[in-house]
């Protein structure tokens, strides 16, 4: 797969904590209820920590109490690519942001949350940055 941004792991390394590094290029999971936006009811836009592309909305957001903020729809349809992952002895469906290849979390259907996708995004906090909505 080809990305609009692409960069060399060391220069990855060097721009991301080793956390960050951890979630966003090798597809690690941040512990469950730890995560910086898990509970953040601030509206605004959820953008690409590696790259700054803008992923997911507060509008979108809703309360799932998994453990890590979980949106029912990207922004944009193609703001993410979904990627079958067969990791760990599960099917899931992997979430990347589409611009720069890095690890989002997994997106779960037919859980029977009230949101008009039946989607849920299970996005890792630390795979987002936060831009809150001025005014």
């Amino acid at each position: 797969m080809s990305y609009d941004i692409e960069k060399p792991d060391e220069q990855w390394r060097a721009e991301l904590t080793p956390a960050e590094y951890t979630v966003l290029r090798k597809a690690g999971t941040e512990p469950a209820f730890t995560g910086e936006y898990t509970d953040t009811k601030t509206t605004g836009v959820y953008s690409c920590r590696a790259c700054g592309a803008e992923l997911f909305t507060s509008t979108e957001k809703f309360e799932s109490h998994c453990g890590w903020p979980s949106f029912y729809d990207p922004k944009d349809t193609d703001a993410v690519e979904l990627i079958q992952d067969r990791s760990h002895g599960m099917v899931r469906t992997e979430v990347r942001c589409a611009r720069c290849g890095s690890h989002l979390g997994h997106v779960f259907e037919g859980e029977g949350y009230a949101t008009p996708t039946d989607q849920r995004y299970c996005i890792n906090s630390i795979s987002l940055r936060l831009t809150p909505d001025e005014g």
